[in-house]
């Protein structure tokens, strides 16, 4: 959420709506870059959001910092952390990503790269 929230673009009038365009614009980018991208939500989206590109996925329970717990957590279980990349403007987040050894990219500038202003 903190890249379809880098801009106050209305997103917050339909959530799911942003949530799968956000879906969409990095798959489009993934398959420009030739990257492996994984999307992760607080919570399932419902109805479903699907990728044949992204990897979309959500924490295992809805609870405040959920989704940045599954994120340290693939983070730590991933053989090559340093090869990984999150973008998030949160500074917590961010402390947690360094310190499992992967690096932050800021999620505005996420989101110039796959949603050109």
């Amino acid at each position: 959420m903190n890249v379809i929230g880098s801009r106050p673009d209305g997103w917050w009038h339909d959530r799911h709506r942003a949530m799968a365009t956000l879906v969409e614009r990095l798959e489009q980018w993934a398959l420009r870059e030739d990257a492996h991208v994984t999307v992760v939500f607080e919570r399932p989206p419902s109805p479903p959001i699907t990728s044949t590109v992204v990897t979309v996925a959500h924490a295992p329970a809805a609870a405040p910092n959920s989704a940045d717990d599954e994120i340290v957590r693939m983070i730590t279980a991933d053989p090559h952390p340093g090869q990984i990349r999150v973008a998030t403007s949160d500074r917590a987040l961010s402390e947690r990503v360094r310190s499992a050894h992967a690096t932050v990219f800021p999620a505005e500038r996420l989101r110039d790269l796959i949603d050109p202003r």
